[in-house]
């Protein structure tokens, strides 16, 4: 989850470097977005079959061999074609995660298990930024932007050899053969989208595009189909509809739409405003974001003590924070642009930060709250993939709407109207979150 967003602080340096230019560079966070969405249900339904374990091992030990790849990259391309393979590799270790809690755990540790898990996923992507500005600005043994990536290799290291000592293995008690057909509908349906949208302004349109925007309705349509028919045959399709029958996983899935949409575009504009906007270098620019750190993390461990007392009206609470905490982000960039430093953010990003570390762990808790656990890499895989796709999404719709406002309006005027279109998904959010269950699994 850090992967995704460290880049976006590293995005100039790269530039300069590898002589990428816009179309390559969008490539290099979107195509890491791409291939991870598109994968991670049949992740978590490989898991289910061959052992959660055995398939976290392997995808940890995939994403550091492919992190040394993008940090050892030579051009721009090398780069991207790396980046999409470390995105497939997270795509094999994360729906495990959840898959393993949801086997392993119940009642009150299973709360807390997906509190922890929501409050380290939110952080992560804000950590994502923070860390890339270090490591870019110290230079790490002269690697430069490359020790974004190189580090991953000992993280993996470690990762591998705590997961050997420590996480028991599990599967589904029926395991059933893979949905060839789903999957490839499904791919199908989140590539027609999400390239285009991805890639599409900056390489200016081209007929593909289109074409491809033409085949997602289409796609999306079909794989539907193929899956009702899957299900009413008595086969396991890749998405069981019956899974989306359950209110909580329906519920909970149509608030973390609009909440990913808005926080994947979210961290990428401030990532530009910041340093194209206010010229501010890529540390300052990354330690920026560190009070929105604290304060989620802190929400997240307060939110399941909250939700105890007071149910799902703790959600509902923390997207009502998230909307002040976005609308004085917005009123600082705009009245204060001028002289506007790294901590001039500090107060609206604490509140921003403490209603999303409310919203998001107990968001997931509640989609998972319902799953039985024989679906449970399931479940985890289609939740992660609508928050990863969304987040995607949201880099491609938001970041394209302030880049090509940018130029003609100004930066600060470009954030403000994109941070307006934020509020409308934020607004969105409030109003879900209202139709929640009170009661908390």
């Amino acid at each position: 989850m850090v992967d995704f967003f460290i880049v976006n602080v590293a995005l100039p340096t790269i530039d300069r470097d590898l002589h990428a230019g816009p179309a390559l560079l969008e490539m290099v966070v979107g195509g890491y977005g791409v291939a991870y969405a598109v994968l991670l249900v049949l992740g978590g339904r490989l898991g289910d079959m061959v052992g959660r374990r055995r398939l976290f091992l392997w995808g940890t030990a995939a994403f550091g061999v492919t992190s040394v790849a993008c940090g050892l990259a030579p051009d721009a391309w090398t780069l991207v074609a790396a980046r999409v393979a470390q995105g497939a590799a997270s795509a094999l270790m994360l729906p495990q995660v959840l898959a393993t809690i949801q086997a392993t755990t119940h009642g009150k540790h299973r709360a807390r298990a997906l509190s922890l898990y929501g409050g380290t996923a939110g952080v992560a992507s804000a950590v994502g930024q923070v860390l890339g500005g270090v490591l870019v600005s110290f230079d790490v043994a002269g690697t430069g932007w490359r020790s974004i990536f190189l580090v991953n290799a000992p993280v993996a290291v470690a990762a591998l050899l705590l997961a050997v000592r420590t996480v028991p293995e599990t599967r589904s008690e029926h395991p059933t053969r893979v949905d060839g057909r789903g999957t490839v509908l499904l791919s199908l349906t989140l590539v027609s989208l999400l390239l285009p949208l991805t890639e599409g302004r900056a390489a200016g349109w081209p007929v593909w595009s289109w074409v491809l925007l033409a085949v997602f309705p289409v796609a999306a349509v079909a794989f539907v189909l193929v899956e009702r028919r899957e299900e009413a045959a008595g086969r396991t399709p890749l998405v069981p509809p019956s899974l989306l029958r359950i209110r909580s996983v329906r519920g909970g899935l149509a608030l973390l739409v609009p909440f990913s949409l808005g926080w994947g575009g979210y961290m990428f504009v401030i990532a530009v405003a910041l340093q194209e906007g206010l010229r501010l270098g890529p540390l300052a620019a990354g330690l920026a974001l560190l009070p929105l750190c604290v304060t989620f993390f802190a929400g997240s461990l307060l939110g399941p003590r909250l939700a105890a007392r007071y149910g799902g009206r703790v959600i509902a609470a923390g997207t009502l924070i998230q909307a002040v905490g976005v609308l004085a982000v917005a009123a600082t960039f705009y009245w204060g642009w001028d002289g506007l430093g790294a901590w001039g953010l500090a107060p609206a990003l604490a509140v921003q930060g403490l209603g999303q570390g409310l919203l998001l762990p107990l968001t997931l808790r509640v989609v998972l709250s319902e799953v039985p656990v024989a679906q449970a890499g399931v479940g985890g895989g289609v939740m992660v993939t609508t928050q990863q796709s969304f987040m995607a999404l949201g880099v491609a719709t938001l970041g394209s709407l302030f880049l090509s406002l940018a130029p003609s309006a100004g930066m600060r005027e470009a954030l403000a109207v994109t941070l307006a279109v934020q509020l409308v998904a934020v607004a969105v959010s409030v109003a879900l979150s209202l139709r929640l269950p009170r009661t908390m699994a």
